[in-house]
C-alpha cells in the first residue's frame, strides 16, 4: 500500500507535466516490484544486467524494462533480447558490443548516451564536446541495430539545487540544440533522462522526459 501511495503522490506532484516515470528497482525484492506494478506502474529500471535478466524472466511480461547503471560490454548479452532502452552508454566500445549482440537477436536495441554534467570525476559519461563530436561523425552510421533515442545524465550528489538545476540546464541545451541539427539516421532527440528521487522535480522543469526514480517509490535500498 505504501508503494502505491507514493507513486500516487508522484503523479499528483507532476500531473502539469509529460514524463516517464521509471521505477528504480535494484535491490527490491521481486514481492514489491509486484506490488508496483498493481499499483499501475509498468516501466522499471535496474543498474546491474544479471539482476534485471532474473527479475525479468519472474515478473509479468507487458513491463519495459529499462537498464540505467554503468553496463559493462561483456553483461550486455544477458539484456539484448527484451531490454526496452539502455540510459548508460557511455563509450563507443560499449555501443559496438550492444550492435553486436542486437545483431545476434535480430532485434535494434535502443539506448541513450549519457553525458558526464556532475563535477564528480566518479560520473560515467561522455563529456559534451565528445557527444557534439559523435553526432558529426560518420562512426554512429556503422551500428545497424542501435538506435539512439536522447541523452542520460546524472548531476553531482549535493544538496546546492542551484548547481543541480545549472547541470541539468547544460544538458538539456545540448539536447535541444541536437534537435535541430541533421544527425545520424539511427539517431533521433526524442528522450532526455535526468533527474532521481532526490531532483526529480528539478529534472521535470529543466526537460526531462524520464525519471528515474527508486527511494521514492520503495524506501531505503537493502543492501544485504
Amino acid at each position: 500500500m505504501v508503494i502505491k501511495n507514493n507513486i500516487k503522490a508522484i503523479k499528483e506532484e507532476l500531473s502539469a507535466f509529460s514524463y516517464k516515470l521509471v521505477a528504480v528497482s535494484k535491490t527490491q525484492p521481486i514481492e514489491r516490484l509486484q506490488e508496483a506494478y498493481d499499483a499501475g506502474q509498468r516501466i522499471f529500471g535496474e543498474n546491474k544486467a544479471q539482476e534485471l535478466a532474473l527479475k525479468y524472466k519472474a515478473l509479468p511480461k507487458d513491463i519495459e524494462w529499462h537498464m540505467i547503471g554503468h553496463l559493462q560490454t561483456n553483461k550486455v548479452k544477458y539484456i539484448a533480447p527484451f531490454v526496452a532502452l539502455i540510459h548508460s552508454i557511455d563509450s563507443i566500445k560499449l555501443l559496438e558490443e550492444v550492435d553486436k549482440q542486437g545483431k545476434k537477436v535480430n532485434r535494434k536495441i535502443s539506448c541513450l548516451l549519457q553525458v558526464h554534467i556532475a563535477k564528480e570525476e566518479t560520473k560515467f559519461g561522455f563529456d559534451l564536446k565528445e557527444v557534439k563530436e559523435l553526432m558529426n561523425s560518420q562512426e554512429l552510421n556503422n551500428f545497424s541495430h542501435v538506435e539512439i533515442k536522447g541523452l542520460m545524465g546524472m548531476a553531482t550528489f549535493t544538496e546546492n539545487q542551484e548547481q543541480i538545476r545549472n547541470e541539468f540546464s547544460l544538458i538539456n541545451q545540448l539536447f535541444q540544440k541536437l534537435k535541430t541539427q541533421k544527425l545520424p539516421t539511427n539517431v533521433e532527440m526524442k528522450e532526455l533522462s535526468i533527474g532521481m528521487s532526490a531532483d526529480y522535480k528539478i529534472a521535470i522543469e529543466e526537460g526531462s522526459t524520464i525519471v528515474r526514480v527508486g527511494t521514492a517509490i520503495f524506501g531505503a535500498r537493502n543492501y544485504n
